[in-house]
């Protein structure tokens, strides 16, 4: 999704100026999903993936609403919400509301989709873009699965079952250019799952143990000068996580460093990771570097570096404390200026940057149509005036008394995007009551 709906504005909005549909499609009502979905049967839809993060619920709702018009079952098909909104505050940035308010939103989720629709994924932990922020390998897992635990907690805390929301999850990690640690990581990351999950959560169900991993080909390791290197890299990182395991991935495109993937940079993409899933038969054996020395000591290694680091998380309060005062924030600043020092210094290579300049031919790349912007306010327009108005002041109207009395807001959520509520007046409604998110003297 663009920027302005990740971030709950409307596409009219003036604040979403110069951003809508640039980074990703923008989506400001259920009309909008009708529209992406049109002509495709949510019954054979194995799964549909979103970057919902501060807007999850919202998220969850419309699709909820797009299968009760269709006469679907929601249950009938696979739905992956990120909804790992705390990330937000440590990483990327979209957050909306307080910490607090958030993780609550972000519990109501997985709450009611566990409830309602146990196919869905209502939480995808993403130390994905805490990596791309800086974050070393150690960092990476002990500040995702400390955000973890915070969902759960409030979860557990609800009375949902940890065997009932655990084995639903995913999590969603990065591929570096450090190959035997990144398997040696992703090796460890399983080995502390399973325990914090038996020994923290006394889980029962065996699928609670075991933790479904997303990993994605970082981004930040792909380079604006001779981009035609990043197919090795990006093959390189697919090649680790598929040694390493992983449920599924997603390969980077080569051209991501200069802008938005071009049709044939994202297909070629695709085409890596097809090479490797089904070409090269490193998924035929599991585990394949399981007693190497060198994978073995380095998942040891990073699995004590974890668990020091989850240590001091829970020392200092757990990952809300470490949001709230600014620790995870400054860990991460501190980690990416390292970083960045030992590649101006040449202590860490990288190919075509710091060791082999050369000059590379120019790319075509993808432009965004400036005319898309405006057709999409002129459809948020048309939009609010075709609507029944009276129905959408109605179902917001629940939306805020659920909120004000602490109720869980999907049933409402749902009952406004039914009606073509707006993702901005929705989030409107909501910032009236929780207040919005401001940023600590640590930022």
């Amino acid at each position: 999704m663009d920027l302005p709906t990740q971030m709950g504005i409307d596409s009219d909005d003036p604040r979403a100026a110069g951003e809508v549909g640039r980074v990703g499609v923008a989506i400001d009502s259920l009309a909008d999903i009708e529209i992406l979905m049109d002509g495709i049967a949510l019954e054979e839809i194995s799964q549909v993936r979103t970057t919902a993060n501060s807007i999850g619920y919202v998220w969850a709702a419309m699709f909820f609403a797009l299968a009760q018009k269709r006469g679907v079952d929601p249950n009938a098909f696979g739905l992956l919400i990120q909804n790992d909104v705390l990330k937000e505050f440590i990483a990327r940035g979209t957050q909306i509301f307080p910490a607090p308010a958030s993780l609550r939103l972000a519990a109501d989720t997985i709450e009611y989709c566990t409830e309602h629709v146990p196919n869905w994924t209502p939480l995808s932990m993403s130390g994905y873009h805490i990596r791309e922020s800086g974050a070393s390998a150690a960092q990476e897992i002990a500040f995702t699965f400390a955000n973890a635990r915070a969902y759960l907690d409030e979860c557990v805390r609800r009375g949902v079952s940890v065997d009932q929301v655990a084995p639903t999850l995913f999590t969603f990690l990065a591929i570096t250019m450090d190959f035997l640690p990144e398997v040696a990581k992703f090796r460890a990351a399983r080995r502390i799952w399973a325990r914090l999950m038996k020994e923290t959560y006394g889980a029962k169900d065996t699928r609670s143990l075991q933790l479904r991993i997303f990993a994605f080909t970082a981004g930040s390791s792909l380079t604006a000068q001779q981009p035609l290197n990043n197919v090795v890299r990006a093959s390189l990182e697919a090649t680790a996580a598929a040694l390493a395991g992983v449920q599924t991935m997603h390969v980077s495109a080569y051209d991501e460093a200069l802008g938005v993937p071009t049709e044939s940079a994202a297909t070629l993409a695709l085409r890596t990771q097809q090479v490797v899933a089904f070409e090269s038969g490193l998924t035929t054996t599991l585990d394949p570097f399981g007693g190497s020395y060198a994978v073995e000591a380095l998942t040891d290694e990073l699995e004590a570096e974890i668990m020091e680091l989850s240590r001091q998380i829970e020392q200092f309060g757990g990952a809300l404390t470490c949001i709230e005062s600014g620790w995870f924030a400054q860990q991460l600043s501190d980690a990416a200026y390292r970083y960045t020092q030992s590649v101006e210094s040449g202590a860490r290579t990288v190919v075509g940057v710091n060791k082999f300049p050369a000059p590379s031919e120019p790319l075509d790349v993808f432009r965004v149509d400036p005319a898309a912007e405006s057709g999409q306010i002129q459809a948020v327009t048309e939009l609010r005036g075709h609507r029944d108005a009276a129905a959408v002041k109605r179902t917001l109207g629940e939306l805020y008394d659920a909120a004000s009395a602490g109720h869980n807001i999907l049933p409402a959520t749902i009952k406004a995007v039914t009606v073509y509520a707006t993702i901005g007046e929705i989030v409107d409604v909501l910032l009236d009551v929780h207040g919005a998110w401001v940023p600590t003297a640590h930022f």
